[in-house]
């Protein structure tokens, strides 16, 4: 039995396409269980128009985080295979049949990575896409971390691990897949696509991207690229400008090489990006082409103020040791 979860807040603007998505299913779901946190608008009127079309059950949930929505759906759901994806995405038709499959085919499997696309409708999503999401090419199965727009597991699996993170309200889906992988390899299927549209301007995405690295502090995750990220900006940077001062100005040549290699990923992204983005018009071109450094200076200096801001919650919270997975400390046991 699969069962399909998610967990939704105030998406009245954005679940529909999910619903449709949803009744397109080449494999439909033997159960859709959504937890609501509390919307203050019309979200869960919406997906309720969808019960005689697929098997819904919407579970209110006031006040709970996306970790304690996503577990309170596993734990009322009936199957032994979870399905979990987010509000905001549209999933290939043939999403949930290529997902599961692994876990169908394969007893011992324990969990599926599915895969995600920018939908982008201006030049600023086609530049953020291009800079912020990889392609299929730059995968490393063996170190791919799904998000929980697009991953499925056995609910065992899930139980093992003591579920999504409830004390971490961001990145809770890479520590929860972190957990995961000391049960075993991922499968990848890649092929299992839930399309999803950018932030729309550089406010929210230098929000996200904050609260992403305020994640990271608390969870503390990604400590290395966090310390490197500190020393270019006020070390390397500072240090490159002032020599070429003091000596001369052809010194901040220096900064080209890391600047060509920090911007060549959006890049190389950016035409297959644009060919499965909206029409853009020449000039709309060249404005993507400018944005993709800015993303990048918006985006590394979010993490910045983020991560300690995570950090020193950490230290006044002292929060849960979640990497040594034990069977015995679940509360789902």
């Amino acid at each position: 039995m699969i069962s399909l979860i998610s967990t939704v807040l105030n998406e009245g603007e954005s679940i529909r396409p999910l619903m449709e998505s949803l009744t397109r299913q080449t494999r439909q779901p033997d159960e859709v269980v959504i937890v609501d946190g509390g919307s203050a608008d019309d979200t869960v009127a919406i997906m309720n128009e969808y019960a005689g079309r697929i098997p819904l059950r919407v579970l209110i949930e006031a006040g709970c985080n996306i970790s304690e929505g996503r577990n309170r759906a596993i734990e009322a759901a009936q199957g032994d295979i979870i399905a979990v994806t987010d509000a905001g995405v549209v999933l290939d038709n043939a999403w949930l049949e290529r997902l599961t499959r692994p876990l169908s085919d394969i007893p011992d499997q324990q969990v599926v990575a599915g895969f995600f696309h920018a939908d982008a409708h201006t030049p600023f999503e086609v530049a953020l896409g291009a800079t912020t999401l990889p392609l299929h090419s730059e995968i490393n199965p063996a170190t791919f971390l799904p998000s929980s727009r697009s991953v499925a597991f056995r609910k065992s699996a899930w139980r093992q691990v003591g579920g999504y993170p409830e004390w971490l309200d961001y990145c809770e889906d890479l520590v929860f897949d972190l957990q995961l992988k000391q049960l075993g390899p991922f499968a990848l299927a890649l092929d299992a696509v839930a399309h999803f549209r950018p932030r729309s301007s550089l406010k929210s995405f230098f929000r996200q991207y904050y609260l992403y690295a305020r994640g990271d502090g608390k969870a503390d995750l990604w400590r290395k690229r966090h310390i490197i990220r500190y020393g270019t900006y006020l070390v390397a940077a500072p240090l490159i400008f002032a020599l070429g001062a003091a000596v001369h100005p052809l010194l901040w040549v220096l900064i080209l090489p890391g600047a060509a290699g920090y911007l060549s990923a959006p890049y190389r992204r950016l035409p297959s990006v644009m060919h499965s983005g909206p029409h853009l018009s020449s000039w709309e071109r060249l404005q993507v082409l400018a944005l993709i450094p800015v993303i990048r200076v918006v985006g590394d200096v979010a993490k910045m103020l983020g991560y300690p801001a995570g950090w020193r919650w950490r230290l006044q919270q002292d929060p849960p040791e979640w990497r040594a997975v034990s069977a015995s400390t679940s509360r789902y046991s």
